[in-house]
């Protein structure tokens, strides 16, 4: 698959891929997807760990290839039971690898079928403060439960370590909160599609603001071209350009800077020069 030119949006300056979950690819398609990334001036890609399992994944994937980064964490769609002590050993072991950078992903997910909420708001409560033990930024899921996800951000000092509320789809008030808290406000390709986030996006500060694709398997679109990867990062930053009222070039250069900022030094600007 050949991914086609983006001349309107593609930005001199790399962007970051702050939130991908390119470990769920097949292996021989990991190579192709990172090519047509660097095509497109994605010049770093995080990928994120849901279970203990996805971390190891996005590790050896970080180990592999330049341009990866990781993040460790459990998704809380995906928790099991209850989060127990062997669990949390493991984590600290995987949030010692060299080349981890962010605790990513966790949060709250009130979806029907979902753990239960204790189990997800106990698990979420152990991840921040393995996240601020470790001096990580944490980037957060929240999913019907935004409420909730402040209020355990705001409980357990999340501030301290701050980091980027993923796949952001809310309105402008709750960017405010979020911003309140410490945290970036991350954008996805929702942002194309949906006017109330639009409406929100004009007025976020652009210095608050990182972004993503969310990328993972989606061989349910028929047509390969608009399964989500990292190359389509151009795009959200065309669209934000657009709204802010500001050119690609802006966009790239600040919310890249940003990241970086988020990161608190763990990934220096070289790295985005020479990735890959």
């Amino acid at each position: 698959m050949q991914a086609p030119a983006t001349q309107d949006s593609r930005s001199d300056r790399p962007l970051i891929d702050g939130h991908t979950h390119i470990d769920q690819f097949a292996s021989e398609d990991i190579g192709p997807l990172l090519d047509r990334a660097r095509e497109a001036n994605v010049g770093l890609i995080i990928a994120a760990g849901v279970t203990l399992d996805s971390c190891r994944r996005v590790q050896t994937l970080a180990d592999t290839h330049p341009i990866v980064y990781a993040g460790v964490g459990l998704h809380p769609a995906d928790l099991a039971g209850w989060v127990d002590d062997r669990t949390i050993a493991e984590l600290r072991r995987l949030a010692s690898h060299p080349r981890v950078v962010e605790w990513s992903e966790t949060g709250l997910d009130y979806m029907p079928h979902s753990p239960a909420y204790d189990v997800q708001q106990d698990a979420f409560r152990q991840q921040i403060r393995l996240a601020r033990e470790f001096g990580l930024p944490l980037v957060t899921h929240s999913r019907e439960a935004d409420d909730d996800t402040v209020r355990l951000l705001r409980e357990e000092g999340a501030g301290e370590v701050g980091g980027a509320w993923h796949y952001f789809q809310g309105d402008l008030q709750l960017a405010e909160r979020v911003i309140d808290l410490g945290f970036y406000i991350s954008l996805a390709k929702p942002l194309l599609r949906i006017p109330e986030l639009q409406a929100a996006a004009e007025h976020i500060p652009l210095d608050r603001i990182v972004i993503e694709t969310d990328s993972y398997p989606q061989p349910f679109k028929k047509n390969p071209i608009r399964r989500t990867e990292p190359w389509h990062l151009p795009q959200v930053a065309g669209k934000l350009a657009e709204l802010q009222r500001t050119d690609v070039e802006t966009v790239a250069e600040v919310t890249t800077a940003n990241y970086l900022r988020m990161l608190r030094g763990r990934i220096d600007e070289s790295v985005l020069q020479n990735a890959g």
